[in-house]
């Protein structure tokens, strides 16, 4: 029960994000909406800022499922489909959250899938964990950079082109920065 109750309240929470801001959305108004008491909803999250989160990780683990090898560029594609087919929502949470709080949540949530993706690229290379670390750090800043000015050019970017493009740049810092410690 408490599976089914976690999947109306995301269902509900992501249909009023495509219908309205997300800083209207209220704890109150989904409840209602769901049909579900304040103290069900407050069972499973602390406030819509934790609902937030785990819309987010939600739609990270479905792009990218932990334990499986990442293939950033496809999945960047398809992320980025998906952005442009729903523009409302990310229109409703990229306008409502400051920018501090948004790049915690980009952050965080895209700390472990870089880590992954330097580890997969490194292969059985004797690298330390801070090496991997800090490569994984400026490839997450690099991408972030490169997802905010889909958003902010009102994601009108040809995304095969501009993914391809930097897929250049990436592979090649990728290349470098790990034979660069050898």
């Amino acid at each position: 029960m408490a599976l089914y109750t976690k999947k109306l309240i995301m269902t509900t929470f992501q249909n009023m994000l495509e219908e309205m801001p997300f800083d209207k959305i209220t704890v109150s108004s989904l409840v209602r909406r769901a049909g579900i008491s304040n103290n069900t909803f407050y069972y499973h999250y602390q406030d819509i800022y934790a609902l937030l989160d785990a819309w987010f990780r939600e739609k990270v683990e479905y792009f990218v499922p932990n334990g499986e090898p990442i293939e950033w560029k496809s999945t960047t594609k398809a992320v980025l489909k998906q952005c442009k087919a729903h523009p409302k929502t990310i229109y409703h949470v990229f306008d409502c959250l400051s920018r501090d709080r948004l790049e915690r949540y980009i952050f965080s949530l895209t700390d472990d899938v870089f880590y992954r993706l330097v580890q997969q690229a490194a292969g059985e290379r004797p690298l330390t964990d801070a090496y991997l670390r800090s490569i994984a750090s400026f490839c997450r800043y690099a991408y972030i950079g490169f997802v905010m000015q889909f958003f902010w050019n009102h994601m009108t970017n040809d995304i095969d082109e501009s993914v391809d493009r930097l897929a250049t740049l990436f592979d090649s810092f990728l290349t470098g920065a790990i034979h660069a410690a050898e």
